[in-house]
């Protein structure tokens, strides 16, 4: 398949023009290209987004191991311009996780929808005390055994794992962990050294920075203190509810163009509106004019955004377009290892490409080649 014509965003994230020549669901060319092929002209190509946390949406749930399940994330999410995902779960027994990496190794994709990227395991090794809308009756230490026999399970698609180092003796567990996927410090009540001291045992990343962590004040750090004085990638829940705006643009100052990850943390709530829904076998709501999902006593459990809307608030708080861009795809995939093939606009990657209008609606989304 030949684009002609195409205004698109290059892999150093600058705007440029040209044919782009997809071959076996890549992109084999760019350039000046002879033949006939499909005029692009009027709209701007995107690489598609990668979202690295995300539980659920349109009904479905990657705790609940079901192809249907996740073929109903992978078709929102494709309408959605994002095109590579991570299924996360949520704090669990051990059987029930892994029958849910199991079946997600297995899951065959449903036609067009968004790719699985890897799988992301929130806990279940975090902290009781920042548990969040975990469920707290799984909350358990870290063991090596159980992430080799989680690893095993999902055939090596574990790509990211949320601990909280201050929980249990974690120093081996986080050098093992770190040669098999991104350790992620998050739902932990860590001080600012014992996060230090994870970083330097290998762990990489934080869990939707902010939420669910000691904070930084003037005088203890915290982990966001810590996070932020790393060089280590930080997720952020971009939906102005999990964290505001202003805190949002201080943020970005700090991490500059290369450490966000944008992440939806989204439930299977997200594109259906106002109801009771269950997440992590807990009940949580969506009041009408609430943005977000809600426990009992009105905590926030989750989100119901994506990320392509988030990108668009980021805009809107004032966050400069590559910044922001960067944030919701090469960011994202590097932080799980799959920068070389997913991410940006480059030949040799997936042609993984969101074609959006001069207003910034999505008119056309590509996945390996194929129109979603």
């Amino acid at each position: 398949m030949l684009l002609k014509n195409v205004s698109f965003i290059n892999e150093l994230f600058e705007k440029e023009a040209g044919d782009i020549l997809i071959e076996n669901g890549k992109i084999s060319a760019i350039g000046i290209i002879d033949g006939e092929g499909e005029d692009m002209s009027g709209m701007v190509a995107l690489p598609g987004f990668v979202d690295i946390h995300i539980h659920g949406a349109a009904g479905g749930d990657a705790s609940d191991a079901s192809a249907e399940s996740l073929g109903k994330i992978s078709a929102y999410l494709a309408g959605k311009g994002v095109t590579s995902f991570c299924p996360t779960t949520m704090t669990l027994g051990r059987d029930t996780l892994l029958n849910i990496v199991s079946a997600i190794r297995d899951y065959k994709g449903c036609g067009n929808g968004a790719k699985i990227a890897g799988i992301n395991l929130e806990g279940p090794f975090i902290a009781m005390s920042k548990k969040g809308a975990q469920n707290g009756d799984f909350v358990r230490e870290g063991t090596v055994e159980e992430l080799d026999a989680l690893y095993e399970a999902s055939g090596g698609l574990l790509k990211l794992i949320t601990i909280a180092p201050e929980a249990f003796d974690s120093a081996e567990f986080i050098k093992h962990a770190s040669k098999k996927c991104t350790v992620s410090i998050g739902h932990s009540a860590a001080n600012a050294q014992q996060c230090s001291a994870a970083l330097e045992q290998g762990a990489a990343h934080f869990t939707h920075l902010y939420n669910a962590m000691t904070p930084m004040t003037h005088r203890e750090a915290g982990i966001v203190g810590a996070a932020l004085d790393s060089s280590a990638t930080c997720e952020l829940i971009c939906d102005g509810e999990h964290i505001c705006e202003t805190v949002l643009r201080n943020t970005f100052k700090i991490l500059g163009e290369n450490r966000a990850c944008v992440i939806s943390d989204s439930m299977r709530a997200a594109g259906l509106g106002e109801g009771e829904f269950e997440l992590g076998g807990q009940q949580v709501f969506v009041r009408e004019g609430d943005g977000v999902a809600r426990l009992a006593d009105g905590n926030i459990a989750a989100s119901i955004t994506n990320l392509y809307q988030e990108f668009k608030n980021l805009l809107s708080f004032g966050i400069d377009f590559k910044t922001a861009l960067k944030s919701c795809t090469i960011n994202p995939a590097r932080a799980i290892g799959c920068d070389l093939e997913i991410g940006s606009i480059a030949v040799g990657k997936a042609a993984d490409l969101v074609f959006v209008d001069e207003n910034m609606d999505i008119k056309r989304v590509y996945i390996n080649g194929t129109l979603a």
